[in-house]
């Protein structure tokens, strides 16, 4: 009897720590007092990780990609990528879909009727500002000639044409009409990217739609028209690069058309514009008048609601 009353007292008080030292009840989301073996807290941990370092890894890759596009009208900056990443959310889903032809717009036929067709598949396009064409990029040699024949263009001052930094992209070269009639970015028709050969030009819808349709070209997601003016025209493609010189002179027509929907001039036909608007055309010169004020009154507008913003 002595023995057992001097072990009470032992029994008495590890009864009190094992239920005193209980696992704490204010565990982490997703931990609970059963989880008392480390393996499964371990593994709850990991499984708690794993989604924020995949979307992690994920987006790290997403910005190394749109930093590999090169320099462009954006800055290759994580500010510029969160932008972009922005404004992909409202850009244009299918870049293959012709824009439309507003009723007032003067002439409603474009300036190509007909064009041959690129042959194999589109490349692969990247991007929206820088946006870049991935695959059959321009060889140095093609690129090269297709720069000389842009050159050549402002040679003849009846085309009226200058080559100066481009107003879109920043860094790429591009070519103005020292004259517009269509408003664009300081006059910007087109330029060219150094990368790949590819182009970005402003064309009037139905030569947009002419070139789309035969595979030479495709809408740039921004071209949404309205408050994304402030961007890119609603009439601003991205014709593919040329692969051969072949393709360098069908290039040369689409900057043609670009010239002629910008500056009113055709520097195939050697048609000026007064030779263009003469006689029957007089009422083609008044709307294109007409045209350049309602898109410099629907910029202001856009600019006012912006500062409202």
């Amino acid at each position: 009897m002595d023995a057992l009353n001097i072990f009470n007292p032992l029994a008495e008080n590890l009864t009190t720590m094992n239920t005193t030292k209980s696992l704490p009840t204010n565990l982490p989301f997703g931990f609970t007092n059963s989880s008392s073996s480390p393996y499964i807290l371990l593994l709850q941990a990991i499984l708690f990780l794993l989604p924020f370092a995949f979307l992690s890894h994920s987006i790290y890759k997403d910005y190394q990609t749109f930093l590999s596009l090169g320099p462009g009208g954006t800055p290759s900056t994580p500010l510029g990528y969160l932008k972009i990443k922005a404004l992909s959310i409202v850009s244009l889903r299918n870049p293959y879909a012709p824009p439309s032809i507003p009723a007032h717009f003067r002439p409603q036929q474009g300036y190509l009727t007909s064009f041959p067709h690129r042959h194999g598949k589109r490349p692969v396009i990247m991007g929206i500002a820088p946006q870049r064409q991935q695959t059959e990029k321009s060889s140095p040699e093609i690129y090269k000639l297709l720069s000389q024949r842009i050159v050549e263009l402002t040679k003849d001052p009846r085309n009226a044409l200058i080559e100066r930094t481009s107003c879109f992209e920043k860094h790429s070269t591009g070519l103005f009409s020292s004259d517009p009639i269509t408003h664009t970015c300081g006059g910007e028709i087109t330029h060219a990217h150094p990368s790949d050969g590819s182009m970005h030009l402003v064309l009037h819808p139905a030569d947009a739609k002419v070139l789309i349709e035969a595979g030479w070209a495709e809408r740039h997601p921004l071209a949404r028209g309205g408050w994304f003016r402030r961007f890119v025209p609603r009439e601003f493609v991205m014709v593919y690069a040329p692969r051969n010189e072949d393709e360098v002179g069908i290039v040369v027509n689409i900057i043609a058309a670009a010239v002629w929907w910008v500056s009113g001039i055709d520097v195939v036909r050697k048609e000026t514009r007064e030779e263009r608007f003469a006689g029957n055309n007089l009422n083609e010169k008044q709307d294109a008048k007409e045209r350049w004020n309602r898109k410099m009154l629907r910029r202001c507008e856009s600019e006012r609601m912006v500062s409202r913003a």
